[in-house]
Formats: C-alpha cells, sequence, structure tokens
C-alpha cells in the first residue's frame, strides 16, 4: 500500500538530484561572476560582444567595444568574463631530422626526374 508513495518520493528526489541542484549551482556560478565584474575586465556580452569593463555601478555596465566606443549594458547581459592570457613561450622550432631531409631529397629528385621524362616535349625558348 505504501510502495506507490514511496516510488513516487524516489521519483521527485531523482529529479531533484539530476535536474534542480545543477540549475541552481549554474545559477550561483552566474551570480558570482556578475557579481565579481570589475573594471578593467575583459567580458563577453550575450549579444557576442567583446569589450573591457570601463565602469560597472550597480545594474548597469559600460563597455568598451571599440576605441573610444563605449556603450551602457545591464549587468545581466554579460554572457561570460574572459579571463586574461597569459602569455606563453614560443616553442622553439624543432630541428628536423637529418635522416628525414637526406630521405626527402632523393624523393624529389626523383619526381622532378619523371616529369621531365616521358612524352613531354623539352622547353624551347625563342
Amino acid at each position: 500500500m505504501n510502495s506507490p508513495l514511496l516510488i513516487i518520493i524516489l521519483a521527485m528526489a531523482v529529479i531533484w538530484i539530476a535536474f534542480i541542484r545543477p540549475q541552481r549551482r549554474r545559477q550561483q556560478l552566474q551570480r558570482q561572476m556578475l557579481d565579481a565584474i570589475e573594471p578593467g575586465a575583459e567580458v563577453l556580452t550575450a549579444a557576442g560582444l567583446y569589450g573591457k569593463v570601463v565602469e560597472a555601478e550597480g545594474d548597469e555596465i559600460r563597455v568598451e567595444i571599440a576605441d573610444g566606443v563605449v556603450v551602457k549594458i545591464a549587468r545581466r547581459a554579460i554572457g561570460a568574463v574572459i579571463p586574461p592570457e597569459e602569455e606563453e613561450e614560443p616553442d622553439e622550432p624543432d630541428e628536423p631530422d637529418a635522416e628525414h631531409e637526406e630521405a626527402a631529397e632523393p624523393e624529389a629528385e626523383a619526381a622532378a626526374a619523371e616529369a621531365t621524362d616521358g612524352d613531354a616535349a623539352p622547353e624551347t625558348r625563342s
């Protein structure tokens, strides 16, 4: 008699764990991100515009989207804060293997010889 009630309660618990908790966690992270926006941060708006925050007061944020072009947008219209790029040290190009170069030279010479041999008439210049 209590088994249908138990099944309903278990189903509600599964729905809570699978859907509602992750959604609340995402909302909390979004709220924290929006609250942490400060001038100088690079942002991506929900409309797809990239810009740099110039001023952030209350629910309004002023974002510079081009040199001298500042727009006022709602704080909730910020889709993401772009993390600052860390400058990576450029990788030094690998030195080509001597064996690889030697193997490539005969192949190139053979291809050139095939192009000049055969039915092709020799080039004449006037």
